[in-house]
């Protein structure tokens, strides 16, 4: 039983570790650092009430602020029901830093579990273990994951990928990595040509509904072929070979 209870506690750690890095995109430190006091909330002028997650400032030194989807709010919620499931508030854990060696003053940190009679928040090397006992476990039921290996960072990756390919425009999703330079934002999205085309389609469509009817008609037979001859002209006067603008072309 004590075995069945030991096990049952190590999956829902592993399954909370993995959902909260890939519904937020936080990075491991700023994981172990979530606390009871991260959760606000957000009233919206239609009374509509967001949950928010707040980071505390890490890399950049800038706090900012996530707001929660229902999947993140469904692991938030489930990792504080299992601290107060016994009628008590979370527990008030010093974490330490090994970064600025420093411990932290009690806080009630939502990444924690007992070690013995005492408990003390996670760490980020427990929860690479715990992502890397994930990925074994996976390549025993689907061998064609054999030898992957999964970091807490590639989940920060998809968050933002799948964000920006769904349509959010990349200066919001650097806002929400905590990214003061957009460019670093841009090395994490995987952007596939399929994706390109699909979303500038949308944004014509979009744009057309937007403007009057009369602005857009189906070009003629003879416009189209004047397209096309403009771009057979083009090949002429700038050839093949790649030389200068305006220069003569030994092909021709």
């Amino acid at each position: 039983m004590v075995h069945i209870a030991a096990e049952e506690e190590a999956a829902f750690w592993d399954w909370a570790a993995v959902e909260t890095l890939r519904h937020s995109g936080v990075r491991i430190e700023e994981l172990c650092e979530l606390s009871h006091l991260s959760i606000r909330q957000y009233q919206r002028p239609d009374g509509e009430v967001i949950a928010l997650l707040v980071i505390a400032p890490s890399k950049t030194d800038r706090e900012r602020v996530i707001p929660m989807s229902a999947e993140l709010f469904h692991v938030i919620a489930s990792i504080i029901g299992r601290h107060v499931r016994t009628g008590r508030p979370i527990p008030l854990v010093s974490r330490y830093d090994p970064h600025d060696k420093v411990w932290s003053p009690p806080m009630p940190f939502l990444f924690q579990r007992q070690n013995g009679a005492v408990p003390a928040v996670f760490n980020p090397g427990t929860i690479q273990q715990m992502i890397q006992r994930r990925c074994l476990a996976l390549a025993e039921v689907h061998p064609g994951f054999k030898g992957l290996k999964f970091t807490p960072h590639d989940f920060r990756r998809i968050f933002i990928t799948e964000l920006v390919n769904s349509g959010l425009p990349i200066h919001i999703g650097a806002a929400l990595l905590g990214h003061l330079n957009i460019q670093t934002t841009r090395g994490y999205v995987a952007v596939f040509d399929e994706d390109v085309i699909r979303h500038y389609q949308e944004y014509l469509q979009h744009r057309r509904q937007v403007r009057p009817e009369g602005e857009y008609r189906d070009s003629t037979p003879d416009e189209w072929s004047e397209f096309e001859e403009h771009f057979d002209r083009r090949k002429v006067e700038l050839g093949a070979c790649g030389r200068p603008y305006g220069t003569p072309c030994q092909h021709e």
